[in-house]
C-alpha cells in the first residue's frame, strides 16, 4: 500500500491538480471566512464550514476523477491488477492518497484561528468539531469518487458521474420533504449526508453520523474491490 501512495501523491503534484484543488479550495474557504465570520463580527466558525459543504462536493471528484479511470485508459491497470500486491492495498493507497491531499487542504482552517486568535478567542470546540466534521464527510465522499472512477475510463466521465452523484445525495433532504410516506420519508432522512453534517456545524456530536460517514467509505472502498476483482478475472 506504501508504493501506491507515494505514487499517487507524486501523481497528484506533477499533474498539477494538487496544486488546483489547494489553491480553489484555499480560495472558496477563505471567501466563506471573510463574510461568513469576519465579515459577521463574530469568531464562530458554524457559517462558514456550513457553505464549505457544497464546496467540497464540487472539489472532491477533480481529486477521485483520475485515480482508477487513468489507470483503465492507459491500459496500465492490467499490470497493477497482476502485481504481487492486494486489491485491498491497491484501492487503500489510492484512497488515503486522496484523503491526505484534502486534509492538507482543509486544514488552512488553522491559519484562520491564528486570524480569530488575534482578533478575539477562538471558539475551539465548535471548531475541532466543524474540521472533523468536514473531514468525515470528506473521507465518505472520496470514497465514492474512488468507487466511480473505477467504473469509466473517461476522466471527465468520472468526475461528472461523481458530482452528479454527490448532489443527489445533497438533494436527499429536499426530496424526503416531498415524499407524503412518512417511514419512507424517514429512511431518506437517514441517509441524508447533509443534515448529518449541519449537526455538527451546530454544535452537536453525534456518534451514529461519525459511524455513518466511516461506514459509507468502507463500503464504497469494499464495493471498488469487487470492481477491481472482476476486472482481474474477466
Amino acid at each position: 500500500m506504501g508504493a501506491i501512495y507515494r505514487r499517487e501523491m507524486g501523481a497528484f503534484f506533477t499533474s498539477g491538480v494538487a496544486y488546483v484543488f489547494l489553491t480553489v479550495f484555499t480560495l472558496l474557504s477563505g471567501i466563506f471566512f471573510f463574510f461568513g465570520v469576519i465579515g459577521s463580527g463574530t469568531t464562530e466558525t458554524s457559517p462558514m464550514f456550513s457553505s464549505m459543504f457544497i464546496v467540497v462536493l464540487f472539489l472532491i471528484p477533480i481529486l477521485t476523477m483520475k485515480l482508477l479511470s487513468e489507470e483503465k485508459k492507459n491500459r496500465t491497470d492490467q499490470g497493477l491488477l497482476t502485481a504481487p500486491i492486494g486489491l485491498w492495498s491497491i484501492v487503500l493507497g489510492k484512497y488515503f492518497a486522496a484523503l491526505t491531499l484534502y486534509i492538507i487542504a482543509e486544514s488552512v482552517v488553522f491559519i484562520y484561528s491564528l486570524i480569530l486568535a488575534y482578533l478575539g478567542d477562538v471558539v475551539w470546540p465548535s471548531l475541532l468539531g466543524n474540521y472533523f466534521a468536514m473531514l468525515f464527510l470528506g473521507a465518505a465522499f472520496i470514497a465514492i469518487g474512488l468507487f466511480i472512477s473505477s467504473l469509466t475510463e473517461n476522466q471527465m466521465a468520472s468526475a461528472v458521474a461523481s458530482m452528479l452523484a454527490l448532489f443527489v445525495l445533497y438533494l436527499f433532504d429536499s426530496l424526503a420533504s416531498n415524499v407524503s410516506i412518512d417511514f419512507i420519508r424517514k429512511i431518506m432522512l437517514s441517509f441524508s449526508f447533509y443534515s448529518r453534517y449541519q449537526e455538527f456545524t451546530r454544535g452537536v456530536f453525534d456518534l451514529t453520523s461519525v459511524v455513518f460517514f466511516i461506514s459509507v467509505a468502507f463500503i464504497f472502498n469494499f464495493l471498488t474491490v469487487r470492481v477491481l476483482d472482476r476486472r482481474r478475472w474477466g
